[in-house]
């Protein structure tokens, strides 16, 4: 467990050490250098547009440039498109290296002919981040779970929100989101039910954090109920309860789970 550990020690010290940090969860921002960029520098929205599709795609091993044009200039087309297409990309390493000197290759975004990728080795960015520590967490889940904790807190702590909320109705980030989204509340529970005997009241705020996203997410309610319960709580256990029946009943026209209703006679101290 002592690699897993170092990793996560690494990850920390990866976002001190780098000079560009973006951040897409619950706001777009770039800082650079340690300061904020500005909208006035992206300029056009076109210029960010692009990055945040770069952003999106960076797990691909390289993007064509048509690809990136007929995704995002499909309704123009042609040398217009084209030309859009260069004028974001100058926009793009403009904002990233104000100061590079002519005729020298970009050094955060990788160009291979006409195929296109961010520099991740170089870039800072926060979803990279927590994906990376959910999966130290989940490799250390069995053997190690006070090492699973730490690499689960550094994830949540940085999901501020919905990826990318300023393009909620591009198609091409809505998959990102949805994974993204997913692979966080996995994370938040499986955290919570790690905490619930050490730390109750540390569980049941991040399964609350669970239900802001999605607040028919069952097994947040039940993680409460388990911490609650824990706690010597029983009102807010079987409170609980009530507020998950309630929100499945009027969501889904469905009751709570059998795992979910047996927890609720546990509580209520009648025999099963």
């Amino acid at each position: 467990m002592k690699k897993i550990e170092n990793q996560i020690v690494n990850l920390i010290a990866q976002k001190k050490s780098a000079s560009i940090h973006v951040y897409t969860l619950g706001n777009f921002q770039i800082w650079r250098d340690g300061e904020k960029v500005s909208s006035k520098e992206w300029g056009r929205d076109k210029t960010i547009q692009l990055f945040q599709f770069l952003v999106t795609a960076r797990h691909r091993h390289s993007l064509h440039k048509e690809q990136i044009v007929d995704r995002l200039w499909e309704e123009v087309g042609g040398k217009t498109a084209d030309q859009n297409f260069k004028v974001a990309m100058h926009g793009i390493n403009k904002v990233l290296e104000p100061n590079r000197p002519s005729r020298t290759d970009p050094k955060y975004i990788l160009r291979q002919g006409i195929t296109y990728q961010l520099n991740l080795e170089e870039i800072w960015i926060d979803t990279e981040a927590v994906e990376k520590f959910i999966a130290l967490g989940n490799q250390a889940l069995g053997d190690a779970p006070e090492v699973a904790i730490k690499a689960y807190q550094e994830a949540i702590e940085m999901y501020e929100g919905s990826y990318l909320p300023n393009r909620l109705y591009e198609d091409w980030s809505s998959e990102e989101r949805e994974r993204l989204q997913i692979l966080s509340l996995g994370a938040m529970i499986t955290l919570s039910e790690l905490l619930v005997e050490k730390n109750p009241m540390e569980s049941i705020r991040f399964a609350q954090k669970a239900l802001l996203i999605d607040h028919a997410w069952e097994d947040a309610y039940r993680v409460q109920m388990e911490a609650y319960l824990q706690k010597g709580n029983r009102p807010m256990a079987i409170k609980t309860y009530q507020q998950c029946e309630k929100v499945l009943e009027e969501e889904f026209g469905i009751e709570p789970l059998p795992e979910t209703q047996q927890l609720l006679k546990k509580i209520k101290g009648i025999s099963i």
